[in-house]
């Protein structure tokens, strides 16, 4: 039986400052909604964006970056060429890569791509309960972007999904799910106000990728991301009047935090 283990920040601490140290390119085909704030989050944590989306670079640049991001949340036939031509090229040159299945389940297109990349061995997937079900092919979908059920509700699934892909399944949620199929970690916490600003999810999901570029563990690389963007949630709450000032503290938090407060929060 996969038993769940509670996250330990003393064993993570390192990997963020591993991160800062690294500052590795990160690669993001991600939807036009979230761009900005995706790329001012890698900056935030030390890592470097880089948003090249034609199909004629996105191929040798994911060859050179340090990991790979698809995002399908605004996606077009023109991205999807160019998301095809880069996993293809960051799977011949090594390079780990994140998918955010963005709405799956409830589009047939997107929903079809996505389980077309499946078979291209992301590295790690990122998503919220509905999505990570549909993607397992255990539920249609959730509400557009949003998840219409708890993340425990999707801990069987990330599983299957795991074990099928070859990849970890980070589902999110009031408690992150992380797993690889075989070991499970659970991270409580966060803050409410995370859901109430558009891009933290995808922006999650470009530090996934960020961690998988110097963390070697894909289970640890996605539990420090889900716990550095809990932790800067809950941060940020502290000084937030209400969702734009969130937005910039959220930033500001993921700018300050490092591997101490990592551990003194989940000893």
């Amino acid at each position: 039986m996969n038993q769940v283990t509670a996250f330990s920040g003393r064993l993570a601490a390192p990997h963020l400052d591993r991160l800062r140290a690294a500052q590795p390119l990160v690669h993001c085909l991600t939807n036009s909604v979230v761009t900005a704030f995706n790329a001012n989050a890698l900056l935030a944590v030390g890592a470097a964006p880089a948003m090249v989306v034609a199909p004629e670079e996105a191929g040798p640049f994911a060859a050179i970056a340090g990991a790979l991001l698809v995002n399908v949340g605004t996606l077009t036939a023109e991205q999807a060429s160019a998301m095809r031509v880069a996993v293809a090229s960051a799977r011949q040159a090594g390079t780990p890569w994140t998918l955010d299945p963005v709405a799956v389940g409830v589009l047939a297109w997107r929903t079809a791509f996505c389980h077309e990349l499946l078979a291209q061995r992301p590295r790690a997937i990122r998503g919220n309960a509905s999505e990570i079900m549909a993607l397992a092919g255990v539920a249609a979908g959730g509400r557009g972007v949003d998840s219409l059920v708890g993340s425990e509700a999707a801990l069987a699934a990330a599983r299957q999904l795991a074990e099928a892909s070859g990849a970890v399944v980070a589902v999110t949620g009031a408690t992150d799910f992380i797993t690889d199929g075989r070991q499970t970690l659970a991270i409580a916490g966060g803050d409410a106000r995370l859901q109430q600003v558009t891009g933290t999810g995808c922006s999650l999901s470009a530090l996934v990728a960020a961690f998988t570029a110097c963390v070697p563990d894909g289970v640890q690389a996605a539990a420090t991301a889900c716990a550095l963007m809990k932790l800067a949630g809950e941060t940020a709450a502290r000084t937030s009047q209400g969702p734009g000032s969130f937005a910039v503290a959220l930033v500001d938090a993921l700018a300050n935090l490092r591997g101490d407060d990592l551990a003194a929060r989940w000893p």
